[in-house]
């Protein structure tokens, strides 16, 4: 063979394109639904987790396990009904928007309900019946993103209002069947982890409010009332500042996220506390005006 023949060396190993590592997985687009109807919530949370990209992390029977889960899971977007025992939608709506995007997903269709949500807070209005599966899971997408998604009756009802100059940052009219009621006068519950820091700071302001306002009208100087004295627990001091502010029981059960019988309890066991009969008496001596009666204990 000659010098210069080519003589075929060893083969060389198979090379193909370069192995790259594999892409992260997106994270999964995090959902709460809030419906009073478990039909509903079953066949929602079937339709949104079977896609590759949306989890449903919770379910919610009313308002208050609707605020009570989006604050432990921090999801992406809560759906929420309007119509719920309890705490209905409408009430909860402004404590869940401080938390997360909100869609109003529901049956009720009124033109006040639509334009209530839109005013509190709400990312977009879906009625049942006028949207497809394909449509709803692009309205979840939306919500997420901070884009806004109507059906056509809740875009109707918002052109109305437009029309007769109703903007959405005034008063709109009366909602039906008493919806949003426990809202009124409440306001919005901090999470849960600045509640204590936060009754500790009322709490040393109420004190001073008595004597601000006796020194006022005596001229002289008023200490302030000794409520350690009563035995009151934090929630039962929580509930009395509320009594004091003149709140209902249904409005105090709305702020405190408990049952108004629950609230009942607790007024029963402070009024026994503060040797009260009545609310006015009870909030007389958490203030220290009550007169000063030596046959009974203070």
């Amino acid at each position: 063979m000659p010098d210069d023949a080519f003589e075929p060396g060893p083969p060389h190993p198979a090379t193909g394109p370069p192995t790259l590592p594999p892409a992260p997985a997106t994270a999964r687009l995090r959902v709460v639904v809030a419906d009073d109807n478990p039909v509903v919530r079953a066949g929602l949370g079937v339709l949104l987790s079977g896609r590759a990209d949306i989890q449903v992390v919770a379910e919610a029977a009313d308002g208050r396990e609707a605020y009570e889960k989006t604050l432990h899971h921090r999801p992406d977007v809560v759906l929420l009904d309007v119509r719920m025992p309890g705490v209905d939608g409408i009430s909860a709506l402004p404590h869940l928007v401080g938390i997360a995007p909100v869609l109003m997903l529901t049956y009720s269709r009124e033109s006040e309900i639509v334009h209530e949500a839109l005013r509190l807070g709400a990312g977009g209005y879906l009625v049942h019946g006028e949207f497809t599966a394909d449509q709803l899971v692009q309205a979840v997408r939306d919500t997420r993103n901070g884009r806004a998604n109507f059906t056509a009756t809740a875009a109707d009802a918002l052109l109305a209002h437009m029309r007769h100059g109703t903007a959405l940052n005034h008063a709109a009219p009366p909602l039906p069947d008493g919806l949003g009621a426990a809202l009124t006068a409440a306001p919005v519950r901090p999470p849960v982890h600045e509640l204590s820091r936060q009754r500790e700071h009322s709490e040393s302001l109420s004190q001073l409010q008595p004597l601000v306002g006796q020194s006022s009208v005596s001229g002289g100087s008023v200490s302030p009332p000794n409520r350690q004295q009563y035995g009151l627990s934090s929630r039962e001091v929580e509930v009395m500042e509320l009594i004091a502010s003149g709140m209902s029981n249904q409005q105090i059960a709305a702020t405190c996220f408990i049952s108004e019988k629950t609230v009942k309890n607790h007024i029963n066991r402070i009024f026994t506390k503060l040797h009260s009969t009545s609310r006015s008496e009870a909030i007389a001596r958490w203030l220290g005006t009550a007169p000063r009666d030596p046959g009974r204990h203070p």
